[in-house]
């Protein structure tokens, strides 16, 4: 799990290799594979998004980002090949959205543990 910091809040995305994420985004075009400029006030109030595959250094930009699987003390995270498997029928799909209960860091959780989880909500 890649840890985006961005002001307040984290962005999450799940690292498939090859440089490359799959992440959850609000904001942006049906076929539209350029990342959005959405503001954090637009992604509380969504209610849908869409699953994309991007570069790692597209969506970090000018962020500071980390590696964070923090789960794997407490979770068992599926094996790398099982989650990448996992992670790529979703590319290009809709998803219901709700920045408590179904965020990007849910989503990159449920691919990698098979439950979805966001700390920053339950902290908040």
């Amino acid at each position: 799990l890649i840890e985006i910091k961005r002001g307040h809040f984290q962005h999450w995305a799940l690292y498939i290799g090859n440089g490359n994420v799959i992440h959850v985004i609000t904001g942006g075009k049906a076929g539209d594979n350029s990342l959005p400029q959405s503001t954090a006030t637009e992604g509380i109030f969504a209610r849908k998004a869409q699953v994309k595959k991007h570069p790692l250094n597209e969506v970090v930009g000018d962020n500071n980002w980390c590696v964070n699987n923090k789960y794997d003390h407490c979770r068992i995270p599926f094996p790398t090949e099982e989650i990448v498997r996992r992670a790529e029928p979703w590319v290009d799909i809709k998803v219901p959205y709700n920045v408590l209960g179904q965020n990007c860091e849910h989503f990159g959780t449920m691919l990698r543990y098979g439950q979805g989880v966001s700390d920053q909500v339950s902290d908040t």
